[in-house]
């Protein structure tokens, strides 16, 4: 459904009972609510809790943010990051987490449960940095703490990371190759699927820019690890020992920094959640749920 939160239109789906405990589910750079496996939403569910999925601004149904003297191209973002020119976001991580209060007041939520993947790790990082009062907990999944630029060189990071135009079949196999890069070796997922989640997600947006104007909001990020030690909000960290966009150990390090959180460290999973890999994920959010009430 589309609702108005933080004055944007955003697509979200609301699982569960309303009077159930909320649980908000953050995606990763460029992915929708349509690549959460369909066991770990029902998971939640099934655990009492309210979940909610929703599509970042920038992608899949929400709303679009170009931008005047933002660029969307990659060559154009390729060439001035390599030369040294800087550019404005259109928008900030932390317009993104105050899109998340406001889909929690649109749906009458005080407080939630926030799960946060990769970027959206970051963004509920901000959300118990700077809207702690609105949370229960936040589990903070395959993600850091310091910069994007702080962690290898821009010139091998980008290729991998900024988007592209591609056709159907282009993006069918490229969601192949990227499980095959970088997702979760000891929980794989057939090939079919694979394909098939490449073709329901193209079909809802094929925005190669959105996703660009994403990448461009986490690369003006800032460290976040000089604040985490104020955190009092209940932290878990999970991270995939064969992640291979995001090491492990900066995971462990925003734990370092949180006190009090706990730390997990999966071994097989990598930068994706497969549906063999979900299970595992809502056990470990779960029980930590119910230790912290």
């Amino acid at each position: 459904m589309q609702i108005t939160a933080n004055d944007i239109t955003l697509e979200i789906e609301d699982h569960g009972p309303a009077d159930a405990p909320a649980m908000i589910l953050i995606r990763g750079l460029g992915t929708q609510l349509v690549h959460w496996p369909e066991n770990l939403v029902e998971g939640f569910v099934n655990a009492g809790l309210r979940t909610i999925t929703f599509d970042n601004r920038d992608v899949g149904l929400s709303q679009r943010f170009p931008t005047p003297g933002v660029p969307g191209d990659p060559d154009e973002i390729t060439e001035k990051l390599m030369s040294g020119t800087g550019i404005p976001p259109a928008y900030t991580l932390d317009d993104m987490a105050r899109d998340v209060i406001a889909i929690m007041d649109a749906r009458g939520i005080d407080k939630a449960h926030v799960f946060g993947i990769s970027m959206g790790g970051a963004i509920a990082q901000i959300l118990a940095l700077d809207h702690a009062d609105r949370l229960l907990s936040a589990t903070i999944v395959m993600t850091a703490a310091r910069p994007l630029l702080e962690r290898g060189r821009i010139a091998d990071m980008l290729p991998r990371l900024l988007a592209r135009p591609e056709t159907l079949d282009e993006a069918q196999d490229n969601w192949v190759a990227g499980h095959a890069s970088f997702g979760s070796p000891g929980f794989p997922v057939a090939e079919e699927d694979i394909r098939a989640e490449a073709r329901l997600a193209w079909a809802r947006s094929a925005d190669p820019e959105g996703i660009n104007r994403q990448l461009l909001a986490t690369l003006a990020a800032p460290d976040r690890r000089p604040r985490l030690g104020e955190l009092t909000t209940p932290c878990l960290v999970i991270h995939g020992v064969d992640d291979t966009l995001i090491p492990v150990e900066l995971g462990r390090e925003i734990a370092d920094h949180i006190p009090g959180a706990e730390f997990h460290a999966i071994k097989g999973m990598g930068h994706i959640i497969t549906p063999l890999l979900a299970p595992q994920i809502v056990s470990l959010v779960c029980d930590f749920i119910r230790r912290q009430a």
